[in-house]
């Protein structure tokens, strides 16, 4: 396999790993490589992303082979949530990047004539990335591909948890990409705390709101702009539907992006479900049903990630009220980490599975008088990374659209908001900021810089000092945008 281009034929630097870590000569070197202006040039930019397709077409076995060894996916649902979200995203990116790169012209104001305006794209510098486990590939080459478009050099971290992924990144990226302006770092905590101690131009971390206030603190000493991808509690309201078709399609829907997302592991998975009480039946039902159908044979849903997750997500059952709400499903196996997809019907509002994020194939359903009462129940919560709602009433869409806050809005379906690169993916408040994702990502690993060019031909000495009432007047008009007042008083027809 020939090196991307922008490796210069030379030969792929090894991983950097914790036995021969050097953080700060790393950071130095891709300063340098940086300043050097070596991936600002499009032509580098461009190699990188048709190196990421390669990897990603080239690798595809191997790929699904290390998900499988890390999270026990099957290759559909690693194609469908990973592998092929990245090829589409990164296709995309590098169908537009020259667009998105350009200097996008701004209005400048009569009063300065001659002038011009614009907004310049420009990378940031160096920049680190935090990934996360359950979409382990995604995670980190989504944004990966966002930092080389914008023209970064990059530090990716992978996640210690899905140790097969990571071995991956750090064996053939830097055969892929330029091994001098890409750096993959392998460790765990320890080493994320080492990352941190040193300057960096942008720091993106997935993972939970612990560490994440842990990574704001530590970016704080160097004031490093940080975007947070937080975990949520994402909640998905269940209108009546009156056609049995319908009802079906959402069932299908909720379910796959429940229990066929990584097991629930997935940080925009349907945590629980808001639904009248009079449906509720119903809806047990009918999951019932489809689940049998959906999971009939082996591989349908991933396994919990280890062993801590499995006795965090165990403990959630094991509290008598929450038991006594199981309707379908409970059954745990240790020695295979899977936990059966489980329904409660109305756990206490109290216990821990309704006050802490899931993140697991429980799924929980509140009952509510009215349907509208959900956006009360949404509103007195932290505001989620997503929010669903499976209605035809286009009223109740307005009411969650304007009423509630959330990094997104999802009617009818669930979780496929994350494969647009049309619109942004992000939190807000609690679960996180930064968007990014298509032009997004492109946006959030550059700096929009303004440029405003001006002439010596025409000057006004009304904004200079000593000041009287007629510069003052004159002012009025200019900020007022009054250019017939202000051209007749510099004429002296007015004052």
């Amino acid at each position: 396999m020939a090196p991307g281009l922008g490796a210069m034929g030379e030969k792929p630097a090894a991983a950097t790993t914790t036995k021969h870590l050097c953080v700060g000569s790393m950071a130095s070197g891709l300063r340098e490589v940086y300043e050097s202006g070596r991936t600002k040039d499009m032509e580098w930019r461009q190699s990188q992303l048709r190196g990421l397709i390669r990897l990603l077409t080239d690798k595809e076995e191997e790929i699904f082979d290390v998900l499988h060894e890390d999270l026990g996916k099957h290759r559909g649902e690693s194609f469908r949530d990973e592998l092929g979200i990245l090829v589409k995203s990164v296709k995309y990116t590098l169908q537009n990047l020259k667009k998105w790169a350009a200097p996008e012209k701004a209005e400048a104001p009569l009063v300065a004539f001659p002038a011009t305006a614009m907004v310049v794209p420009e990378p940031l510098g160096v920049v680190l990335i935090f990934s996360c486990w359950n979409l382990p590939l995604g995670l980190a080459l989504e944004p990966l591909s966002g930092a080389l478009a914008a023209g970064n050099a990059i530090v990716l971290k992978p996640s210690e948890l899905a140790p097969s992924t990571a071995a991956f990144l750090a064996a053939n990226l830097p055969k892929y990409l330029d091994s001098r302006a890409v750096k993959v770092v392998l460790g765990g905590p320890n080493v994320g705390e080492e990352l941190m101690e040193h300057r960096w131009d942008k720091v993106l971390f997935t993972g939970s709101e612990r560490v994440g206030r842990i990574i704001m603190t530590k970016a704080a000493k160097h004031l490093t702009p940080v975007a947070l991808e937080l975990g949520s509690k994402c909640s998905c309201i269940v209108d009546w539907l009156d056609g049995e078709r319908d009802r079906q399609v959402a069932v299908n829907r909720i379910i796959g992006a429940k229990w066929s997302t990584c097991a629930g592991q997935a940080c925009i998975a349907i945590d629980h479900i808001l639904v009248e009480e009079k449906f509720a039946p119903i809806l047990v039902e009918l999951m019932k049903s489809t689940l049998k159908r959906f999971m009939a044979k082996p591989g349908g849903m991933a396994r919990i990630l280890n062993e801590k997750h499995f006795q965090r997500l165990s403990a959630y059952l094991e509290d008598t009220k929450v038991a006594a709400s199981v309707v379908h499903g409970g059954c745990i196996d240790p020695k295979t980490l899977t936990i059966e997809p489980t329904i409660l019907l109305n756990p206490p509002v109290d216990s821990d599975v309704m006050t802490e994020e899931i993140f697991g194939p429980i799924l929980p359903i509140i009952t509510v008088k009215k349907i509208e009462d959900s956006i009360a129940f949404l509103k007195s919560k932290p505001k989620p990374l997503a929010i669903y709602a499976f209605t035809t009433n286009e009223s109740l869409k307005r009411r969650i659209v304007e009423e509630t806050s959330s990094g997104s809005v999802t009617f009818n379906d669930a979780v496929v908001q994350y494969a647009l690169e049309s619109v942004p993916f992000g939190g807000v408040g609690h679960s996180g900021f930064g968007q990014y994702h298509g032009k997004y990502s492109f946006e959030l690993f550059s700096n929009k810089k303004a440029v405003f060019k001006r002439s010596f031909l025409i000057e006004f000495m009304f904004r200079y000092p000593p000041w009287d009432d007629s510069k003052i007047g004159t002012l009025r008009h200019v900020f007022s945008y009054s250019y017939i007042l202000l051209f007749l008083t510099l004429l002296g027809l007015r004052r």
